[in-house]
Parts: C-alpha cells; structure tokens; sequence
C-alpha cells in the first residue's frame, strides 16, 4: 500500500471511531481527537499539532482535551527542558481495563434494579425489558473476574 493511501485510509478511521464515539457520548471534536490518538502512527502530539493536524481551533481543542483528560481517557507528559505538554492515551494493562468496565456496569445495573423497584407496575412491558437487562448484565459481570483470570 503506497503511503498517500494509507494515510487517506488512517483519516477514513479517524472519522469512524470519530462517529462511533460521539454514539458512545463524546463530544465531535474529542471523539476525532481520540481516533487522531488511535489511528496514527504517532503515539503522542502536542497541543498545536493536534489543532493542525484536526484542523480545529484552540479553544475546541483545549476543551476536547480537557474533556478526554477528565474522563479518563488521556493524559499529558512533559519532558526535561521542553515546555510543551504531549498528549497520548492513558496506558492501563487489560486487567485493569476489564476491573474498571466491571466497576460501570456493576453501577449501571444497580441503577436498572433500583428503576425496577421503583416501578408501580412491576410486569409493565418496560419493567420487563429492565430486568432482562439487568439478569443479562449481571451474568456478564459474573464472568469478568474469569476472563480477568485467563488474561497474562
């Protein structure tokens, strides 16, 4: 694959983890940073690079960054002698990746069953999808300690 292509491809990714992130609730510009992140082969950009390279402006991408940092999904390093802040995709093994996932959707389901007791008709069409949910949710959580274990 000649280069122009797989750049133009990178950038065709870039827009598909973009969309597929704003579905997930990040915002356009944070979502596309996170894709910029991903997809490059570069692993770590600075502040003006990233508006550059996005096209966006400073304050877009401040508050993108800032967003992405408070959520946990990036972060910024510095290096001796050098003022400027890069920023890269916080490193976490897969077991912590899969304890954090468990700890969400943990909170998640005790948020369903608590919508389920509160509910006035228990075997409404709604109260049933919930508790669906819920039971589906819960065996899944039960096998995550599991998968944890199987990972090297």
């Amino acid at each position: 694959m000649e280069e122009a292509e797989r750049l133009q491809k990178q950038r065709e990714l870039i827009e598909q983890v973009g969309r597929y992130s704003e579905k997930e609730g990040f915002q356009p510009v944070a979502a596309r940073i996170m894709g910029l992140l991903m997809v490059m082969d570069k692993e770590e950009y600075t502040f003006d690079e990233i508006v550059e390279e996005m096209k966006i402006s400073k304050s877009s991408a401040s508050t993108a960054l800032r967003n992405l940092e408070l959520r946990g999904v990036i972060e910024y390093v510095t290096y001796h002698g050098d003022r400027k802040r890069y920023f890269r995709f916080i490193t976490s093994d897969t077991k912590t990746l899969i304890e954090e996932t468990k700890k969400k959707l943990m909170h998640r389901a005790e948020i369903i069953d608590l919508s389920i007791s509160l509910k006035k008709n228990a075997n409404s069409t709604n109260a049933k999808l919930l508790r669906n949910l819920s039971k589906g949710m819960k065996f899944f959580i039960s096998k995550m300690d599991e998968l944890k274990n199987q990972i090297e």
